[in-house]
């Protein structure tokens, strides 16, 4: 019961956000947390940026950005807009008729930096016409390109200066009457990204969030970061949509964003697995069976917990609370459900056998 109260709380959180909607995935106001990535293809080339999406969204990425650099791109992000199967967001740096022009072509939403874009007059023109299609805007702000009367600022810490170009912006639309708004505002370490959206939540708690740890490095480094940053703010229910940014094969950013969802009970797409650290009392290749066990899970779609243990004493008592595992002993695996043993099998059989289980119990 406290932990259904505090999952309540956290979501409550989430509820106070208004709602916009990046083609039909809804964002903020009580809607699931989706899961971002961006494609990393040529950006003039829509055959492989399309193949590249279809893959993304097979893995569960729900919206994609995709960066538009110049206008001879346009054709292709037309393209890319009408065969897309998820939304596609423009992403406009500096160039505020690009911006635009993504509008027209089909853009599902836009995101724009308001401090590299230029004057405001020409961020005026991207909202103007982003009301006028019915389109959203993610003001995307980041410590490389701050509001330059924020950025000299020598009294301001680099989050306290995220924090007030994030609100000007958010004002300025707001005075302009567009609300279709979706903020982020980055910084690539931990701390930093931390008090920068908590202050957001606390200034800004009718805007929907981005969250990110921005530039958070290879895929060790960049899941860790991105783990403890998106996580912490997550359980504390600040955050409505959410991007890891991994130096990385996109579909890892994308299978990242769902374990942290998994891992905190908010969403599950799949089966989690629990398998024990290896010891001196292992006598199978635990190491190897897990591994191979969570590449077959990876084709599962029931969103089951699986027990890969070591011994007897991380057996089917640890694990009980699991739908289906296995206990090991020396060469040899005991089969059980919910507590329950199937039966025993030999160390060569023990993933078949699980997966034969698996598909038998949960289709």
């Amino acid at each position: 019961m406290e932990t259904q109260n505090t999952e309540a709380l956290h979501q409550d959180a989430r509820n106070k956000t208004r709602q916009v909607h990046v083609g039909n995935v809804p964002v903020g106001g009580g809607a699931p947390v989706s899961v971002q990535s961006m494609t990393n293809t040529n950006p003039e080339d829509a055959h492989a940026t399309l193949a590249q999406i279809d893959i993304l969204a097979q893995g569960g990425c729900e919206i994609i950005r995709c960066t538009v650099p110049r206008m001879e791109a346009l054709d292709a992000f037309k393209q890319i807009c009408t065969e897309s199967p998820l939304p596609v967001v423009a992403d406009i740096h500096f160039d505020y008729k690009l911006a635009i022009e993504a509008i027209r072509h089909g853009a599902a939403a836009v995101r724009i930096n308001p401090g590299n874009i230029g004057s405001f007059d020409r961020v005026d023109a991207v909202i103007d016409t982003a009301g006028e299609f019915g389109v959203p805007i993610r003001i995307g702000v980041n410590a490389g390109s701050l509001d330059k009367s924020v950025d000299e600022r020598k009294d301001l810490s680099l989050s306290q200066k995220l924090v007030a170009s994030a609100i000007s912006f958010v004002d300025h639309f707001e005075q302009r009457g567009f609300y279709d708004v979706v903020l982020s505002a980055k910084a690539h370490d931990v701390p930093t990204t931390l008090e920068t959206y908590r202050n957001l939540s606390r200034e800004l708690p009718h805007i929907p969030l981005h969250l990110g740890v921005t530039e958070a490095g290879t895929a060790l480094q960049g899941t860790i970061k991105s783990a403890v940053g998106l996580g912490a703010l997550l359980e504390e229910g600040i955050g409505d949509t959410m991007r890891v940014s991994l130096t990385a094969d996109p579909t890892e950013e994308v299978r990242v964003g769902w374990e942290i969802l998994a891992a905190l009970g908010m969403r599950r797409r799949g089966p989690e697995l629990v398998s024990c650290p290896t010891c001196g009392r292992t006598q199978v290749n635990l190491i190897a069976i897990a591994e191979e066990v969570e590449k077959r899970l990876a084709s599962v779609r029931a969103p089951i917990t699986v027990a890969v243990m070591g011994c007897v004493v991380n057996g089917p008592g640890e694990a009980r609370g699991a739908d289906i595992g296995v206990a090991c002993g020396r060469g040899k695996g005991v089969l059980f459900a919910n507590g329950e043993t199937i039966r025993t099998v030999e160390e060569d059989h023990i993933v078949d056998a699980l997966m034969e289980e698996i598909e038998r119990r949960f289709g």
